[in-house]
Formats: structure tokens, C-alpha cells, sequence
């Protein structure tokens, strides 16, 4: 696909989740036994949310309907954010990471959302409203072309959507144009050990679902290094294959590019999610 047409395929799909309320992550299908769920049966958002790291207390801070069980990892936990930090999130959603810096920055912070899907914005400042916070701002814009200011932000962070940008390499350039000299990237993501097979690379659904986009592993962080930032580190490493085939959406996928059961388990032995910090360097 096209990257006009990966940004368009990916901002239909989280404006329905935004609408549905629902942690699936992939295009619904035809189901007449089932019209109003795009995963049959799936697993609550904090249920998701807990399997992915966030505590039983953090999940209580935030206001209801700002979690969607949405992302691969809890990247605020290792943010070490302070009182008075600026924070940003790229593909910020209904907001979930936000409200949990805006506890750690404090009413001296600032914490900023960037989305580009215009109903997770929507959703975003009704949380807000519901929470009765000053601190917190969403706005609508691509993470490749961030509406931020040169050297503003303290720590940014990113859960699971970097993978979704046909251009990480421009994601990555704006995040260090945005940091100031010493800020801090934290970022939790999908990426592969091997190569996909050209069916699933081609797959929208794949797509949608974490998988396609995804680059290969050393390639990924080889962007992140050239983009300028130093002190890479990779702070947690979790194959992500055996979540991938409980998916429901992992079934739409086989289905859709006719592979088996068998090349699916060996396909998702190569997904893993990694947690990663890196640095700006000062001036």
C-alpha cells in the first residue's frame, strides 16, 4: 500500500474503535450472529491493559473510557517523569498514557496527546472534561509531522502506534526536533526478528493489526540511532507471537492471505515487543 493509503486504512479503523468503544484492533468482520462486536467475545480493555503492565491502581486514575486495551506495553511506568516535566505521546488515543503522566507532572507539567484520527481526539478532550483537568492537551496532527515546538518537550513516549507509520524515519526525526537537548524518548513497539512472507506485508488487515509495519528489529533501532538520538537501550524484550494468533483478528489475516495454521505459528515467532529508551544529547 501506498502511504496516503496506510493513513487512511489505519485512521478508519482507530476512528471505529474510537466509536465502538472496544479494544479489537482490526476491520470488522461479516458476522450476522454478531453485528455488534468486531471480535465476537473480546477481553475487557483493563484486562488487555493489566496483560500489558498497567497496575490495578494506575487503570483507577484514569477517567472512564480513556483506556481501550490498545498497545503492547505500559512505556509511562518507565518514563521517569517528574513535577514540572513537559511530556508528550505519539498516537496518544482516548488518552490512557496521558492521564497517568498528568498524575506524575503534576499542575506545574504540561502533557500533550498528537493523534490523527479526529474521533480518538474527540474522545480524548471528553476525558479530560470528565476528569476536570487543566494539565492535558490533545491535538490533531500525523506523528510525521508533529504540531509541537522546537525543544519543548521533556519526555515523549509512544505505545504501539510507530509501528503503524509507513515513514518511522520521520517520526523519529521529529520526535528529536521536538526534545530538548537531554529529553528522553521511551517507547514501546512491535517489531520482527525475521522478515514477513510478501502475502502479509501486502495485507491491510495485517496492517491494522501490528503486524505488517512492522520493521525488523536491528533496522528499527538503526533509525532511531541515525535520527540522533544516543543511549539506546532496550529495557524489555517479549515475543508477541502467541498474542498475535489469539487475536481474533489473527484468523481475518490467515484467512485473507491462505496460509495455515502451521506458517502462522512460525510467522508469529517472529513478532516481539520491545521497550526501548533513548536520548537527545545536550547541547
Amino acid at each position: 500500500m501506498k502511504d496516503e493509503e496506510v493513513k487512511k486504512v489505519v485512521r478508519k479503523n482507530y476512528g471505529d474503535i474510537a466509536l465502538k468503544n472496544s479494544p479489537c484492533c482490526g476491520p470488522q468482520p461479516v458476522n450476522p450472529s454478531n453485528m455488534n462486536s468486531c471480535c465476537g467475545a473480546p477481553p475487557s480493555a483493563d484486562d488487555m491493559s493489566k496483560k500489558m503492565g498497567y497496575s490495578e491502581e494506575e487503570l483507577a486514575k484514569i477517567p472512564e473510557g480513556a483506556n481501550l486495551g490498545l498497545g503492547c506495553g505500559n512505556p509511562v511506568a518507565l518514563a521517569s517523569l517528574k513535577e514540572g516535566d513537559t511530556y508528550l505521546d505519539l498516537g496518544s488515543g482516548a488518552g490512557i498514557d496521558c492521564f497517568l503522566a498528568a498524575d506524575r507532572v503534576g499542575k506545574s507539567g504540561k502533557v500533550i496527546g498528537v493523534d490523527m484520527t479526529p474521533e480518538m481526539i474527540d474522545r480524548a478532550r471528553e476525558n479530560v472534561k470528565k476528569a476536570g483537568l487543566e494539565n492535558i492537551e490533545f491535538r490533531l496532527g500525523e506523528i510525521e509531522h508533529l504540531p509541537v515546538a522546537d525543544n519543548s518537550v521533556d519526555v515523549i513516549t509512544s505505545n504501539c502506534v510507530i509501528n503503524l507509520s509507513p515513514d518511522k524515519g520521520a517520526v523519529f526525526r521529529e520526535a528529536f526536533r521536538v526534545l530538548k537537548p537531554g529529553g528522553k524518548l521511551m517507547i514501546s513497539d512491535i517489531v520482527l526478528l525475521k522478515q514477513l512472507p510478501e502475502a502479509v506485508l501486502k495485507s491491510a488487515e495485517a496492517y491494522v493489526g501490528c503486524v505488517s509495519g512492522a520493521m525488523l528489529k536491528d533496522e528499527y533501532l538503526d533509525v532511531v540511532k541515525e535520527s540522533g538520538f544516543t543511549d539506546i537501550e532496550i529495557v524489555g524484550e517479549t515475543s508477541s507471537g502467541n498474542v498475535w494468533l489469539n487475536d481474533p483478528l489473527a484468523e481475518s489475516i490467515i484467512k485473507t492471505i491462505g496460509i495455515s495454521m502451521e506458517e502462522a505459528k512460525e510467522l508469529g515467532k517472529s513478532i516481539v515487543s520491545i521497550k526501548f529508551s533513548a536520548v537527545k544529547p545536550k547541547i
